[in-house]
């Protein structure tokens, strides 16, 4: 058949316009579901409940209803100056968690969520947003103390637990706001006790509590609970190849942080507990075969040369004497320098405790008053 006649012939026409006329019905009526091959689906019925809620899912609701208001969402601002304009503009240097201390504004978070900032913004649940002033930091123990207008929160202070009793297996809860999303909720266990993890400033903080509850970027100043709703430590860091939780998380114990914060709301610094000696590397110890803290050097007027104590001996011939090695603190067994540094951190300036000490093969003891040390 010519095409030029098919195309300009009128039934050849009608019919052409007739079947796109179709083909358009087919496709509307296939989109908006009204073709009568097509059976309509209507919502699904909701299954009905075989029950009520668990009695432990039921408590880990409560929980997050009652503590969530508290856990605020800290942003670190700086400022940078442009480079062609020299113009000081403000931007986001990082992000954490941090959670309502007491009624007077005071929130506790982790140093280094707030370190180098110029500014720092804190939002609560509700959305409203104050600009938060730094009442103290301890970067040693990865703590800061923030503060914002007591007046216009309204909100309950977290309630504060102990980390003394803790257990291996017991349940934990973290609320905090990984990645940015606020009022994140993640359980788990109590995985291990008694670790011991590097803080910024490169020193130990122990007794850290090691949990498998998710801990992510966002997460760190956040409160770690018990299945009471009480804070037994502040999420603080993960082991991560990429950043994100692989199933270890720590928490500065609540027990140290309670010492920390206080002091820092107090003095707005913290007070080290020490002897006044300097102490002999480990591996000169491990080299010589010989277990404990060896004291290198007393400290002229110090609290252990008040005691007696004594340090390393140079001899004119260019021979070294050891001095005393303490080798129980405080009622605890000291095989190494950071045994003795962990004793101590559980005490105060001025408290009384017992030094056991070796010197020259014979064991000793003596009462000594914690000092303050730089």
């Amino acid at each position: 058949m010519d095409y030029k006649y098919f195309t300009t012939n009128p039934k050849s026409v009608f019919w052409i316009r007739l079947l796109i006329i179709l083909i358009i019905v087919w496709v509307a009526a296939d989109l908006y579901g009204i073709l009568p091959l097509r059976p309509k689906v209507e919502m699904r019925a909701v299954a009905p409940s075989q029950g009520n809620l668990g009695a432990d899912e039921r408590l880990t609701i409560d929980v997050f209803k009652s503590v969530s208001p508290s856990v605020v969402f800290i942003t670190n601002k700086r400022l940078q100056r442009g480079f062609f304009s020299l113009g000081v503009t403000e931007v986001p240097q990082g992000a954490g968690s941090g959670f309502l201390w007491d009624g007077r504004g005071h929130i506790v978070t982790n140093f280094h969520v707030i370190y180098e900032a110029h500014e720092i913004e804190v939002a609560l649940q509700d959305g409203r947003r104050f600009d938060a002033d730094v009442v103290g930091a301890d970067p040693d123990h990865d703590l800061a103390v923030l503060r914002v207008p007591a007046g216009r929160l309204n909100i309950k202070p977290a309630m504060i637990g102990s980390s003394k009793n803790l257990e291996v297996g017991q349940s934990v809860l973290a609320i905090g706001n990984p990645f940015g999303l606020d009022s994140t909720l993640t359980t788990g266990i109590i995985s291990a006790l008694g670790r011991t993890i590097k803080s910024m400033t490169k020193r130990y903080i122990h007794n850290v509590i090691q949990t498998d509850a998710a801990i992510n970027p966002g997460n760190s100043g956040g409160p770690l609970l018990d299945s009471f709703g009480r804070v037994i430590g502040v999420n603080t860091s993960i082991i991560s190849p990429s950043g994100s939780s692989a199933g270890i998380g720590f928490a500065v114990p609540v027990d140290t942080v309670n010492r920390v914060v206080t002091q820092l709301i107090n003095q707005r610094e913290v007070s080290r507990p020490g002897l006044g000696i300097s102490l002999v590397p480990d591996r000169f110890m491990a080299q010589w075969g010989m277990e404990g803290a060896a004291i290198l050097q007393v400290n002229k007027g110090s609290s252990a040369g008040t005691a007696g104590l004594k340090g390393i001996t140079r001899f004119p011939n260019g021979e070294i004497g050891i001095g005393d090695v303490i080798i129980e603190c405080a009622g605890y067994a000291v095989k190494k320098n950071s045994d003795l540094v962990k004793v101590l951190d559980r005490h105060q300036v001025g408290d009384e405790i017992e030094i056991v000490f070796t010197r020259n093969s014979n064991r000793m003891q003596q009462k000594v008053i914690l000092q303050e040390d730089s």
